[in-house]
């Protein structure tokens, strides 16, 4: 991709993300495109429908994640990292229910998300059932379910501090639940 394009994408998935957790996903598109400084007809050359940029947003936030996951954390440093960087996201996530809902295509393209997601957890969850730091019968579906209940609790108006605080508390507690017991 050229750089003008890439400035250009890049200028637009900002601005949807900005516009959809400031007014949600019925933003008027027109809006998006004013803001990220180019064109209705380029927004819609690059996204063809509101969807496809919704898409895009997260199909981007996982690509960082898979930036963060490549510095060789523990599975509970992952957890923490995931919920506390993507804490935007799971606010636009929590919207995207109410704005506009999943079905048929835009369905199985969210589905394929949380698969690439699944995959990408599943070396740190083997690791922690080797170091002894989660039960067998616990896997990537479920670290994704608690990634997603840390990411519930933490809100916009919290300070950094805050968030890093409430995140802390609550992978101590789902990991005391989540680790095996030793008798």
């Amino acid at each position: 991709m050229r750089s003008d394009a890439r400035r250009r994408r890049e200028a637009l998935l900002l601005a949807a993300r900005e516009s959809f957790s400031r007014s949600g996903y019925l933003v008027p598109l027109e809006e998006i495109a004013e803001r990220a400084g180019v064109s209705r007809a380029t927004l819609y050359r690059r996204f063809p429908d509101r969807m496809a940029l919704v898409l895009a947003i997260f199909d981007e936030e996982l690509e960082q994640t898979r930036v963060w996951l490549a510095k060789g954390l523990t599975l509970k440093e992952v957890v923490s990292t995931i919920a506390l960087e993507s804490a935007p996201t799971f606010l636009l996530y929590s919207r995207l229910a109410a704005d506009m809902p999943l079905v048929g295509p835009n369905l199985v393209a969210f589905e394929r998300l949380g698969e690439r997601f699944r995959a990408m957890l599943e070396p740190y969850v083997r690791r922690a059932y080797e170091d002894r730091a989660l039960r067998r019968e616990f896997g990537a579906k479920e670290v994704m379910l608690c990634i997603r209940m840390i990411g519930g609790v933490l809100t916009a108006h919290m300070s950094q501090a805050e968030m890093r605080a409430v995140a802390d508390e609550a992978v101590a507690v789902l990991f005391d639940g989540l680790s095996p017991k030793t008798d």
